[in-house]
């Protein structure tokens, strides 16, 4: 072992100290949380009870490709974490994070052997000894001793890893298998291109044709079950909870009519999307389909931008100018904010609905239009009513067929896959790649109140895709900058109001309630802690000031003037 390994395999085991401090287990929401990603335990019983089955269903080598991409995606997400929690840190630095990873999610003891890495300049070669190997022993259990290497996942999570660091293809090969009989586990990595048989190696990081068969065919039979249901949900809706399945629903019965549609529901939940849905699966889904936001209009302009208006109506009225009703003519038009309209507006639009028929600002001809009306509203018209803002005659036109979209907070479960429709959006208009949201993140979006809905939601998103670091995730601080810098990334929580909860609060609270029942001084309890690490060091107090997280010289400044301190406290 050269001198370079040895530090690196004592600095793992520092590492793994460190990683495990920040392993949270977060009982009242059943969550366990290392950075931003969400972890499991699993019993591995249950890992060779589906390994047996995949065998017995797919065979021995398509079985083994499958866990061996699964293993790589996991050590690419673990390369991804360790960026985040060291990001300037040396390429042994970053490199050692992997095995400590791998060692605190229980897979396997790692030793290194030999390791050269040099990201800058593309080099690497990793030579390290595995031992207890979890994948080793549950495939002997089931299978028994196997000739060819079983640590499929592992050997995996290596080669992910390794080379999302690196920027290039690193490839592990199992050179000694406890699964085969050997007294441990040993692996090797290098550049693919440095493997005899490199090219067969790749075979198992690309995605089976027969896996890929499968699931096309469920895709297939899956779009012909869709193509029997009354209509299909259109590709501008996104979301499939009960509430929001239950609005659609309720718009979709009335595609079939010319019924005036009254959309409710807060500012931000989409209700412009929902109009074009219905008109895309309308009879008139072939003819225009004209949209105007009534509250981003002067009143003065409304009714001329509704209607139309003649030259010469009103000074600037230089030329006749159709309005939107005509220009939905045999389609629909979109009133976003109708409880905007002015009065004279509101006489116009009533008109419309009742006769099919108005007069353009500054005409006296009678036209007719065939235009379905969708109406959306924020507003209590029931309300505007009351106060005389809001005819109520026009509201009885109006609100014929009510439908109520529930906000973004109604809806979590939509949450996953607006994020995914935005992240392909926003990755293609800003040019950036990213690979997701952590676990965290999503956690976050899901846990958080939404007042401003699905608009809220997607301008988050694009910050996300704007701040996040190409080709990696998308973390909660990305998503919402206004979090506090002294919030600890690997423990933010939140409680039911989208508020950060306090970090390890029950501990905080026991340790505040000892100091107030012992009368402990918070000097003495600072000076317990530095002793007790200079204790488990062994006087090393470089490695004790590792531990308590500040720097030697600021060590040193308190261990010599810990007596002083206590001596004023006494006093």
């Amino acid at each position: 072992m050269t001198d370079s390994t040895a530090r690196f395999s004592a600095s793992m085991r520092e590492g793994i100290e460190n990683l495990s401090r920040r392993l949270k287990f977060v009982r009242q929401e059943g969550h366990i949380w290392l950075g931003e990603n969400r972890m499991i335990l699993l019993h591995t019983a249950t890992v060779g009870a589906l390994r047996k089955e995949l065998v017995d269903t797919l065979g021995l080598e398509r079985t083994r490709g499958l866990f061996t991409r699964m293993g790589f995606q996991s050590g690419t997400r673990d390369a991804e974490l360790a960026r985040t929690l060291r990001p300037t840190a040396s390429d042994f630095g970053l490199l050692e994070l992997g095995p400590c990873l791998h060692v605190l999610e229980g897979n396997v003891r790692v030793t290194p052997i030999e390791v050269d890495i040099d990201i800058a300049n593309g080099k690497y070669y990793g030579d390290h000894l595995w031992e207890d190997s979890f994948e080793a022993e549950v495939h002997q259990k089931i299978f028994g001793l196997s000739t060819d290497p079983v640590c499929w996942m592992q050997v995996g999570y290596a080669s992910g890893y390794t080379s999302a660091l690196m920027g290039r293809t690193i490839l592990y090969k199992e050179t000694l298998c406890s699964g085969c009989g050997d007294p441990h586990c040993r692996i090797v990595g290098k550049p693919v291109e440095e493997w005899p048989d490199g090219d067969e190696m790749l075979k198992l990081y690309t995605p089976d044709p027969v896996i890929e068969t499968l699931l096309q065919l469920q895709s297939e039979v899956e779009n012909l079950r869709s193509l029997q249901q009354e209509v299909a949900q259109p590709e501008e809706l996104v979301g499939a909870s009960t509430g929001f399945l239950a609005a659609w629903g309720l718009a979709q019965r009335a595609a079939s009519s010319d019924v005036t549609v009254l959309l409710l529901g807060e500012t931000g939940v989409g209700k412009e999307r929902f109009a074009r849905a219905l008109h895309g699966v309308s009879r008139r889904r072939d003819k225009p389909f004209v949209a105007i936001n009534c509250a981003a209009m002067p009143e003065e302009l409304l009714e001329a931008e509704l209607f139309g208006v003649e030259r010469g109506a009103f000074t600037g009225a230089h030329q006749t100018r159709i309005g939107r009703f005509e220009r939905a003519d045999t389609g629909t038009l979109f009133l976003d904010e109708v409880g905007e309209l002015s009065a004279s507006a509101q006489a116009k639009l009533l008109r419309v609905l009742q006769e099919g028929e108005f007069e353009r600002v500054g005409d006296d001809r009678v036209r007719k239009v065939d235009v379905r009306v969708v109406a959306a509203t924020n507003v209590e018209l029931t309300e505007a009513v009351r106060r005389g803002a809001f005819r109520k005659d026009l509201l009885y036109r109006l609100n014929v067929y009510p439908v109520t979209i529930p906000p973004l907070r109604e809806r979590a479960d939509d949450i996953p896959r607006l994020v995914e429709r935005f992240i392909a959006k926003y990755s293609v208009r800003h040019s950036k790649r990213v690979l997701g949201l952590t676990d965290r993140a999503i956690a976050t979006l899901r846990a958080y109140a939404w007042p401003g809905n699905v608009r809220e939601l997607e301008n988050a998103v694009e910050r996300g895709v704007i701040l996040a670091r190409a080709g990696g995730q998308i973390t909660e601080r990305d998503l919402f900058t206004a979090l506090p810098e002294s919030a600890d990334d690997s423990a933010a929580s939140l409680d039911e109001r989208g508020h950060p909860l306090r970090e390890n609060a029950g501990v905080a609270d026991a340790l505040f309630d000892h100091m107030m029942r012992e009368g402990i001084p918070l000097d003495r309890v600072e000076n317990m802690l530095i002793e007790a690490a200079v204790e488990r060091a062994g006087g090393n107090l470089s490695q004790a000031a590792r531990m308590l997280g500040i720097t030697r010289p600021q060590l040193a400044y308190r261990w010599r003037n810990r007596d002083k301190a206590a001596q004023t406290a006494d006093k």
